[in-house]
């Protein structure tokens, strides 16, 4: 690790969504890590390695964009094993990430079975490296952090989908939170050990806060009443498969957890409805969920027919509303040059 101090997460300006979002996988990694769209130049790796201070390894791990799949997984000597009886294993970037953050810049320029195998071993926690008959496994747990800018490449929606969270940023701040955001990396720049231990106690803050957190976690039942609710919400925005159901499910206990409950709330639901929905859901929805004090939401459309039955053709009948509405749209961000 190096010595040289990192801008905390506790002085970055505004971002707030995603600073939620970062804190609540520190709290629950089997969330499924969090994908971050935007522009060059929003902090997104400032705001991966600010998340690492919240974890007790404090580990950062870089994965390089032209990594082969041995660099991802690490390799086994097969010659050492047939001579000496035992598997020689070569650590790769999965080890070296294990219990702290592996961060992928432009996660959407990786070839995709490089991006499937990463995201397999982020949900089961465990590394398989087989060659010829042998095998090696290893823990590797981990906060995976992935970045990108759709008008470089999207992400095949199988791949997407596997993301536990997705928070987009925006390019354009508004002008006093500009000037906060170049004021505090100025001072950084100039002094960045005095600045660390300026912010210090807002950063001991967050971090005891998550670890409360993540000691209240089990304690929280992840209840059928959360439960309805959230399938609800995601049958009504069209969701293919359940992971979208079980990612919000242990956001919203991980959110309850961040917020010092010992239960899962309809605010919880709410708060992490956008982070679990947007990169999922079919068409796109109002930004919330409609929860009732807890209860289940009603059904997406409750059809208005004409009690008179049999009367008319077929082709005459009105269409019937269904939960669905325009187009996830592409932000038109500038490209790298």
């Amino acid at each position: 690790m190096s010595d040289i101090p990192h801008f905390p997460l506790s002085a970055v300006v505004a971002a707030d969504d995603l600073k939620l979002a970062l804190c609540l996988t520190a709290i629950d990694p089997k969330i499924g890590g969090v994908l971050i769209e935007g522009p060059r130049g929003m902090a997104k790796s400032t705001l991966a390695r600010g998340l690492a201070d919240l974890l007790a390894s404090g580990l950062f791990v870089t994965l390089p964009l032209g990594a082969t799949e041995e660099r991802l997984v690490g390799t086994l000597d097969l010659d050492a094993a047939l001579g000496e009886g035992r598997a020689q294993f070569s650590p790769g970037v999965l080890a070296k990430a294990d219990g702290g953050v592996l961060y992928v810049d432009e996660v959407n320029l990786l070839p995709d079975h490089l991006v499937d195998l990463l995201l397999d071993v982020a949900a089961s926690g465990v590394n398989r490296v087989e060659r010829d008959g042998i095998s090696h496994r290893h823990s590797a747990r981990f906060v995976l952090i992935g970045t990108m800018n759709p008008e470089e490449g999207e992400l095949r929606p199988q791949l997407l989908d596997r993301f536990g969270l997705n928070v987009a940023l925006s390019g354009q701040p508004q002008p006093s939170e500009r000037g906060q955001i170049i004021r505090r990396r100025l001072d950084f720049d100039s002094d960045p050990q005095g600045f660390c231990e300026q912010w210090a106690p807002a950063q001991e803050a967050l971090r005891e806060r998550c670890r409360q957190a993540r000691t209240r976690l089990p304690e929280i039942a992840l209840d059928d009443q959360a439960l309805a609710a959230i399938t609800e919400c995601c049958f009504a925005a069209g969701v293919d498969g359940m992971r979208a159901d079980l990612v919000w499910l242990r956001a919203a206990r991980a959110h309850a957890a961040w917020r010092g409950a010992g239960w899962i709330a309809p605010e919880d639901i709410e708060a992490v409805a956008e982070f679990a929905l947007r990169h999922r859901r079919r068409e796109s929805m109002p930004p919330t969920s409609p929860l009732n004090s807890g209860a289940a939401p009603q059904a997406a459309s409750e059809p208005t027919q004409n009690k008179e039955q049999g009367q008319g053709q077929w082709g005459e009948l009105p269409a019937q509303a269904l939960p669905v509405g325009a187009r996830r749209e592409i932000p038109s961000w500038p490209k790298k040059p």
